[in-house]
């Protein structure tokens, strides 16, 4: 069973930065690809981040320039630093990693930031 912990969130102030982690029960590069999600009270989970196995990124319009995502392949983790944050970043965060034909998520962590 794949268990994938995330930790980081919290409450920051608008202009601030945070750092997501995720952690892997197992070697990351057995997923074609792993990324952060996030999800607004009364909004749809949107994908903010994703790295593929190969190391190609992707971003959401609204957080390029802003946040990055990186990976250490020998921890097992996957970071999202997400710098100048802005009040509409405030949502809950999960970590995501596709494999095995199917999607794996973490719990979730939540993130604040306030104006």
């Amino acid at each position: 069973q794949v268990q994938l912990v995330e930790s980081g969130g919290g409450l920051v102030q608008a202009g601030g930065s945070l750092r997501l982690s995720c952690a892997a029960s197992r070697s990351i590069f057995t997923f074609s690809s792993m990324g952060w999600y996030r999800q607004a009270p009364g909004k749809q989970r949107e994908l903010v981040a994703s790295i593929t196995r190969g190391g190609r990124t992707n971003y959401a319009n609204s957080v390029k320039g802003r946040f990055t995502i990186s990976r250490d392949n020998a921890k097992s983790t996957v970071y999202l630093q997400m710098n100048s944050l802005k009040p509409e970043d405030t949502a809950v965060y999960y970590c995501n990693a596709v494999g095995d034909g199917r999607d794996y998520w973490g719990q979730g962590t939540q993130v604040t930031v306030s104006s």
